[in-house]
């Protein structure tokens, strides 16, 4: 087993949970439809955390190109993925036994979620500069784009179908640029 292979794990298993805890809510959802005021905004907000919890997993791969790991890569890469199941546990609401108005929900606990992005978008710069030894401009330019998407969700809330909109748009970006 590589060194690579043994890190991975543990960024594997809590990918692993966010993807888990981002399915079984929707089910929840589901199951309690009669119960959720549905908006699209929460929808495309958690699709957008799916999509970065799948882009660490995929560029996770190219990181098996690197000789000597150091405690701190290993530390850097379980906080990252630590931050993106945080953004995927409050990417939704769980239904409970009232009413639920994703909507509203999401202005207050997407805050959370944004906030957890914005942690996880300050991992992005590490890896790029120090693990995978790209330029520094682009490296801290695009996830400033979405550092400044998440300061807006947790500052203007009442903007969220704005800002998960551009967080979609943001997302597939990033998609497009670096797979």
């Amino acid at each position: 087993m590589t060194q690579h292979e043994y890190i991975f794990i543990a960024v594997s298993i809590i990918l692993g949970l966010a993807i888990t805890r981002l399915l079984h809510t929707m089910a929840m959802l589901t199951r309690a439809h009669t119960r959720v005021l549905f908006h699209w905004s929460s929808a495309l907000w958690a699709f957008s955390i799916m999509l970065y919890i799948l882009h660490l997993w995929w560029v996770g791969w190219e990181l098996r190109e690197i000789e000597a790991w150091t405690f701190f890569d290993f530390m850097v890469l379980v906080f990252g993925s630590s931050c993106i199941y945080g953004a995927a546990e409050m990417a939704l609401s769980a239904p409970d036994t009232g009413d639920l108005d994703m909507l509203h929900e999401n202005q207050h606990i997407g805050r959370l979620s944004a906030l957890s992005m914005l942690l996880y978008f300050l991992v992005g710069p590490y890896v790029n500069v120090f693990m995978y030894d790209n330029a520094i401009m682009p490296s801290i330019a695009v996830p400033s784009v979405g550092i400044l998407l998440m300061v807006l969700v947790i500052t203007l809330p009442q903007r969220f179908s704005l800002w998960s909109v551009l967080f979609a748009l943001y997302s597939l970006m990033v998609i497009v640029l670096t797979v």
